[in-house]
């Protein structure tokens, strides 16, 4: 296996946990949003939106109807998953050679 390919893997099992954790975190935040309890910070669900769980927030945001009206979400989840896609795409076809 080349090092483009272990990247690949590499790359693509870090989006899906941080997918996995990204759209937890939305549904968690909603869920207390709901019983009144205390919340996550916007910044944690930017943050985590933006280093690897675009498709997470995208998700959370749609299933959840959590942070619909916030246009900086949206900016910062698009954003993530444009960036996540371009970086897939360049893994696949073999790096920047």
């Amino acid at each position: 296996m080349s090092f483009n390919q272990y990247l690949l893997i590499i790359y693509i099992v870090y989006i899906l946990l941080m997918t996995l954790i990204t759209f937890i975190a939305f549904k968690s935040d909603k869920q207390k949003a709901i019983k009144g309890k205390e919340r996550t910070k916007e910044k944690t669900l930017l943050f985590l939106s933006a280093f690897g769980g675009g498709l997470g927030g995208f998700l959370g945001r749609i299933i959840n109807h959590h942070k619909t009206d916030k246009k900086y979400f949206s900016i910062i989840i698009y954003s993530s998953l444009l960036l996540e896609i371009i970086v897939l795409v360049i893994l696949m076809i073999g790096g920047l050679n």
